[in-house]
């Protein structure tokens, strides 16, 4: 009986041992804890900037005063600015058109230098690439 038993623990062990390389253990690394903060605070928010107050300021332009004035005519700002819609290059492009003549020779110069890199720059990298 005990050369039964001897037996029946050796294959015991031989299956328990085959078992554990069978099987594969995977770690991570060392054990990372995560770390629990507070709640985080609310952001307070201004209601109140210039933006948010100043929206649809020209919506009852044209109920009172019958139509007469576009809001792009109330515009303050620059001439090449007002009613303008489009990128960075048709901005400066418009801009070196209605006042480039009458530009400081420097500014001329840094606009004509910033016209030219975004140009080289739609050419490689525009939308229709």
């Amino acid at each position: 009986m005990s050369v039964f038993g001897g037996l029946l623990r050796s294959t015991v062990t031989f299956c328990h041992s085959s078992l554990l390389l069978c099987t594969r253990h995977f770690t991570t690394g060392t054990c990372a804890r995560v770390r629990m903060h507070a709640i985080p605070k609310l952001k307070e928010v201004d209601r109140w900037t210039e933006k948010r107050s100043m929206f649809g300021v020209y919506d009852n332009i044209g109920i009172l005063g019958e139509f007469k004035a576009h809001p792009k005519d109330l515009i303050k700002g620059p001439v090449w600015l007002k009613g303008f819609h489009g990128n960075e290059l048709q901005r400066l492009i418009r801009k070196k058109r209605m006042v480039g003549d009458r530009m400081m020779t420097e500014d001329r110069h840094t606009l004509e230098k910033r016209i030219s890199f975004l140009y080289r720059r739609f050419n490689r990298y525009g939308k229709h690439r």
